[in-house]
């Protein structure tokens, strides 16, 4: 076979292998790529930051009554007034060797009632997006279709993932990941499934 052949093969086979990946994956792959760091959430708190950090950091955002406890033990709640009606925001991070790896958040205007159509879920994703975009340069979100959960918005800046949902009529969900952690995770998870399999 000769190298043009040769060179024509493996540019089919790169397009074919390229194509069969969805666009989320490719979008995963090239933040990656970028070797771009964003880790900025908000209210100062970001990915990679330590348990340490983050729980003093709170204490200290606590003491200028800008967040409090909320809806659970395990949950820090934000009024927020960035929406057009005045909303909340409740998170609590999940830590990977002892750093923030990602942050689930849930949002929800205050207002809201089974009969004020104008705070459902609907109009409050495209409310959350709109500021994130704001907060971290350009609502460019994609809107991506679940097969079981209906569709996201999902934004990937290097690092950074964003995921936003409607949780149902009153509740928009939003989770952050820091994909290089993820890809950690992931192989530590494979060598320790790995490992168990041998014994």
């Amino acid at each position: 076979m000769t190298m043009k052949k040769l060179m024509l093969l493996f540019t089919l086979s790169a397009v074919l292998f390229s194509a069969c990946k969805s666009d989320y994956e490719r979008m995963v792959e090239e933040g990656l790529a970028s070797g771009v760091r964003n880790d900025t959430l908000f209210l100062g708190i970001y990915l990679g930051m330590t348990k340490k950090d983050f729980f003093a950091h709170c204490w200290e955002l606590n003491k200028q009554h800008l967040i409090k406890q909320g809806n659970s033990n395990t949950s820090v709640e934000y009024e927020m007034k960035e929406l057009k009606s005045p909303a909340l925001m409740n998170f609590y991070p999940t830590f990977f060797q002892d750093e923030i790896h990602e942050m689930p958040a849930m949002f929800n205007y205050i207002a809201w009632a089974p009969w004020n159509k104008d705070l459902w879920s609907d109009s409050l994703i495209v409310d959350v997006k709109n500021m994130m975009g704001k907060w971290y340069g350009g609502n460019d979100f994609v809107k991506m279709e679940h097969p079981e959960k209906g569709f996201r918005f999902v934004k990937v800046d290097g690092n950074r993932r964003i995921i936003l949902w409607k949780e149902d009529d009153q509740y928009v969900k939003a989770l952050y990941t820091d994909l290089t952690k993820e890809k950690e995770m992931n192989a530590e998870k494979e060598a320790r499934k790995s490992g168990e399999e041998q014994l």
